[in-house]
């Protein structure tokens, strides 16, 4: 057989090239309806003209997105591979209209990462992180969206995301919860009907306190003297109280737990609230100045769980900088190339998209054998009789 992509070889057997050779293994990633899928997502309502199959708009897709080409360079280098004949209009066309397939596809690489996650577990419990950032479109209009992340440690592979506008505010109530979870978030997520939500879950939070929108009581209900409370704690030393946090009628327990900040890093901190402050047009309160020398930590958390390990656990949040780092500059994801609502959310679907199938091989790439792929469940046997196989 011959076609696109395959060259005869010496002693008439066929070979694929290069490109072909990097589908095949990369499609051992995706799912394996691919056809139904996009006709059923209005991605491939019919084979027309050059694309014939879902296969290959897919392929052209990740040529512009993964690959970094413009329309017209993808459109180019896929003539050269012999894989399709199109406009840079046409892709683009079929981009536009790509969105809510490739959100079915982010969503099923999700899932399938999920697999060995139950034998890798922090004391039995799954650890996610929760954070949110933000992209922005050409031109002065800024940022135009925001993507919020779920990242499970200690495997670094996400479990939830959602692609909104910019006006698509951080919170827990975000994230789908299941009972014995445990979420990690700065203090963008320190909000009371969000950690409630996932106390009523059965699970738990490992939250940064953010003093201005989360008001907390001692045992008795009075408001808490925080400042008070923790200015006895000298540099390295950690410290830890019982508090409470009411909520649609109902009082919380949580714990807060508290260390004092390097000299260098108080300063650090006081200058950034004080920039804050400035660039909103206030003063910033001397409370915010003082509290800035200590890091302030609430959980749910049973006491089983030490001050010093809640503490370790909160610093693990930074993984997700991290992602969304390697997302941002070594996808080019930090800025969208497109002009219209559709492309440019499909353009970030399909960067998403890459991510995982990234995430899919470097976890698989742990077991990977000598000849650079794993064998997919029920791969043909050349040679053996049908009974013996």
């Amino acid at each position: 057989m011959t076609g696109p992509g395959v060259r005869p070889t010496l002693g008439g057997m066929q070979e694929l090239n290069a490109a072909d050779e990097s589908w095949e293994i990369l499609r051992q990633f995706l799912p394996d309806n691919l056809e139904a899928s996009a006709r059923a997502h209005g991605a491939f309502r019919r084979a027309r003209g050059e694309i014939r199959s879902a296969e290959v708009l897919l392929r052209l897709l990740l040529l512009h997105v993964a690959g970094g080409l413009s329309l017209e360079q993808a459109v180019v280098r896929a003539r050269e591979h012999k894989l399709v004949k199109i406009s840079a209009v046409g892709l683009f066309k079929r981009l536009r209209s790509s969105g809510p397939w490739l959100v079915w596809l982010t969503e099923q690489l999700v899932k399938t990462l999920s697999a060995d996650w139950e034998d890798a577990l922090w004391k039995g419990r799954p650890i996610r992180v929760l954070d949110a950032t933000d992209i922005e479109e050409p031109g002065p209009t800024g940022t135009d969206w925001r993507l919020h992340y779920s990242l499970r440690l200690p495997q670094l592979s996400c479990d939830f995301l959602e692609l909104t506008d910019v006006h698509g505010g951080e919170s827990l109530k975000r994230l789908p919860v299941a009972k014995g979870d445990i979420v990690l978030c700065d203090r963008g997520y320190s909000h009371r009907e969000g950690v409630a939500q996932v106390l009523g879950a059965e699970a738990d939070v490992v939250v940064r306190l953010n003093t201005g929108a989360f008001p907390l009581t001692d045992a008795a209900g009075n408001a808490l003297a925080l400042v008070k409370l923790v200015t006895k704690l000298k540099v390295g030393q950690l410290g830890e109280w019982p508090v409470w946090f009411e909520h649609a009628g109902q009082r919380h327990p949580l714990r807060l737990c508290v260390l004092r900040k390097s000299l260098a890093a108080t300063r650090l901190a006081q200058r950034k609230a004080e920039e804050s402050a400035r660039e909103e047009g206030h003063q910033v309160r001397p409370e915010t100045l003082r509290l800035a020398a200590f890091v302030l930590v609430l959980t749910s958390l049973p006491t089983s769980w030490g001050t010093a390990l809640v503490l370790e656990l909160y610093r693990a949040r930074w993984q997700v900088e991290l992602a969304f780092k390697r997302l941002k500059q070594l996808l080019a994801a930090g800025h969208v190339p497109k002009t219209t609502d559709p492309s440019s959310r499909a353009w970030l679907q399909a960067k998403i998209l890459t991510a995982l199938l990234i995430e899919h091989m470097i976890h698989a790439g742990r077991f990977f054998s000598p000849w650079g792929y794993r064998l997919p469940p029920g791969a043909a046997v050349v040679g053996l009789p049908r009974s013996a196989r």
